[in-house]
Order: C-alpha cells, then sequence, then structure tokens
C-alpha cells in the first residue's frame, strides 16, 4: 500500500543581525523547531558584527545546514539587509524579524496562517492594534512610533490607511507577488516594510494580526539619528511620489540647515564684529558651506563616509567644488542687496538658491563619488 506524502512548504526567516551575539542564539533554536512543519531555512545577514555574532552563526551554521550566513563587508544597513535576505530565500513564504528576541517567534507560524487562509501578499505584525501587547518600548519610543506613523500614512496610498504599524520589523510575505515589487525597494530607506508599501502603490493585498513586542533582553536599540533623518527623508520622498532622488532630498535638507547657519553667521558678525554685510557674507558662506559637508557626510552620504584624513581632505574638495557657486551666491546676493532690496535675508537666500543644485550634483560626483 502507497502512501502519498504531503509535500511540506517551503519556509524561510531572514534575520538582519549586527551585534546580537547573546541574543541570536536562542532565537535560532526556537525557529528551529518550525521544521516539523514546513522545509526551513534561516538567514543571518550579519553587516561584519564586532561583538563576535558572525563566528557563532557561522558555527551554527556548520553543525546545521538549515542555517545560512551571509557575512556583509563593506555594506551596511537594515532595508539593505532585509533586502539582500529575501533575494537569497528559497521559500514560498518568507518572514522577516528583528534578531534581538523582541518578536516571539510563533508569530511567524500565526502570521502564514492568515497570510494563506485569507489570500494575501504580506501579513504585518502590529505593536498597535487592539489586542497588541507593547513590552518593549518605553513611553518615549512610543510616543515617537505612533507620531511616524501617523506621517506614514498621511504619505501612502489608501489601501493602506487601515495599516497601524508602518514602522513594524515584522512581516510574512507570499515570496512570488511581492518579489517584482522589492526589486524596487530604495535601500537607503527608513524602513522596509514602509519602502515596500511605498513603491507597490497599493497593489498589495496587506493585513495585520497582533503582537506582542518584548522587551530587548541583551544589548541596545539601533535607533539613533541617521535613521530618523532616513525616516524624514522617506516621508518627502513619497510625498514627492518618488521622482525626486532621495539624495537630492537629503541634500536640500541639509541646504536648509546651511541657510540657517548662514543666515545666523552674517548676523553674529554684523552685531557683534560690526562688520557690512558685504565683509561678513563670505565668511558666513564659508561657514555654511563647511557645516554642510559635515553634516552630509555624517548623514545624506554616510554609507561613503570620510574619516580622519579623508574627512579633511573632502572638506577641502567640497570648498573648492563650491567655490565658483559660492562666489556666483555672494556677487548675487550683493547685486541683491545694492540694486533690488537692502534687505539681508531675502539677498541671502536669493544667491543660495542659485547655487544649490550645482553643489549637490558637483559633490556627488567628485567628493564621495557617488552617482546622482
Amino acid at each position: 500500500m502507497n502512501i502519498e506524502l504531503t509535500k511540506k512548504e517551503y519556509l524561510t526567516i531572514v534575520l538582519p543581525t549586527f551585534n546580537e551575539r547573546k541574543n541570536i542564539e536562542n532565537l535560532i533554536c526556537e525557529l528551529i523547531s518550525f521544521s516539523d512543519s514546513y522545509e526551513l531555512e534561516i538567514v543571518i545577514v550579519d553587516d561584519n558584527s564586532t561583538d563576535g555574532t558572525t563566528s557563532l552563526v557561522r558555527s551554527l551554521a556548520q553543525r546545521d545546514r538549515r542555517i545560512r550566513l551571509i557575512h556583509r563587508l563593506n555594506r551596511s544597513g537594515l532595508a539593505s539587509a532585509i533586502k539582500e535576505g529575501i533575494f537569497n530565500a528559497t521559500g514560498d513564504f518568507i518572514a522577516v524579524m528583528d534578531s534581538d528576541g523582541q518578536h516571539e517567534p510563533i508569530s511567524v507560524i500565526n502570521a502564514i496562517g492568515k497570510l494563506r487562509k485569507e489570500d494575501l501578499d504580506l501579513v504585518v505584525g502590529s505593536r498597535f492594534l487592539k489586542d497588541s501587547v507593547i513590552k518593549g518600548l518605553n513611553l518615549n519610543r512610543k510616543k515617537g512610533s505612533s507620531l511616524a506613523n501617523r506621517f506614514a500614512r498621511f504619505s501612502l496610498r489608501k489601501e493602506y490607511k487601515h495599516i497601524t504599524d508602518y514602522m513594524s520589523g515584522f512581516f510574512v510575505i507570499n515570496r512570488k507577488s511581492c518579489l517584482p515589487y522589492i526589486h524596487k525597494v530604495n535601500v537607503n530607506g527608513f524602513k522596509f516594510l514602509y519602502e515596500l508599501l511605498s513603491v507597490s502603490n497599493g497593489r498589495l493585498k496587506v493585513e495585520e494580526q497582533k503582537l506582542i513586542f518584548q522587551p530587548r533582553i541583551f544589548g541596545r536599540s539601533k535607533l539613533d539619528l541617521p535613521v530618523i533623518w532616513d525616516f524624514l527623508v522617506s516621508l518627502l520622498h513619497s510625498i514627492c511620489f518618488r521622482i525626486l532622488p532621495r539624495r537630492a532630498i537629503g541634500f536640500a535638507l541639509v541646504g536648509a540647515i546651511g541657510v540657517f547657519v548662514q543666515l545666523i553667521t552674517t548676523s553674529t558678525l554684523m552685531l557683534i564684529f560690526s562688520m557690512s554685510f558685504k565683509s561678513a557674507l563670505p565668511y558666513a558662506v564659508v561657514i555654511a558651506a563647511s557645516s554642510n559637508y559635515l553634516i552630509n557626510n555624517a548623514l545624506t552620504f554616510r554609507s561613503q563616509k570620510l574619516k580622519r584624513w579623508l574627512l579633511v581632505k573632502g572638506l577641502l574638495k567640497f570648498l573648492l567644488v563650491a567655490s565658483l557657486p559660492a562666489i556666483a551666491n555672494i556677487g548675487l546676493a550683493t547685486t541683491f542687496y545694492n540694486v533690488i532690496s537692502p534687505n539681508t535675508f531675502l539677498a541671502q537666500v536669493a544667491g543660495i538658491l542659485v547655487v544649490f543644485v550645482w553643489n549637490y550634483a558637483a559633490s556627488s560626483r567628485f567628493v564621495w563619488n557617488t552617482p546622482n
């Protein structure tokens, strides 16, 4: 008598890691139990951790072929790690979750059941549904996430307005239906899920399930200023219908900070040192340009971030590249001040607007060696 065996479905779990040695082994041990129901692979995408995460995962992978390691050098970032993990996945279903233990493994099984039962493309684990429990966020982080979700809802298509947690790090996808949109995800974006929803233009069938969000046992959250900056750029990118390059938006935001720096510097030099507008302006332009360079290096171009001597060399190159537009800035502002209006604010803004495009295009290519 022949017994026909039911074929198991393939499940890939993608775990992006950076310095999670104390958390990752226990999580993998829990996830391995899913092999009873699925043909399982666990893909750990590690951004060259410095705490021994990489060597630990490698040793686990040598003992268990269900575990795979992608050790990344000279590239980093949560969104790019997730995208690389998904492209290397073989599963029919792909679950993405944090590697710090804050997402319960059983949520993966629940999400797959919901995905299959309701014929969905994507299931999001939400921290903000009625039945969800948040144990792993302090009050400030919770308020910050809620505010970010409100902004995200405003910037996305109406088909996704019912979602409560666009910032979630936990989701499960149907690989076949989501892969065409994953190709388009910008890996410099703030959150992979938010970027996926943005590029899909309302075409994915998405629902949520409750999430029990656990406190982190070891290590610290990766949330920092660059992450917040990325979120702001991502929002503006979506609001602009993704027409303008992300880097151009970031460069423009830094330019706005530079405007403030130049205005404050000019006023300070005129007030404290009794300098005339014409005398103060060149100093203010150079100081503003230098501040723009340092902020862009830390935020806009941080994947090509310059350090130590290269930082100084880059500043000199930046000032050289910006010298012609700086002269144009000073000349135009002075002409505006002399001919059109003695308003120092309007005169400086007129000069700054003229040089923005040149600074972005030229510095992208010659200072940080990136295409526009």
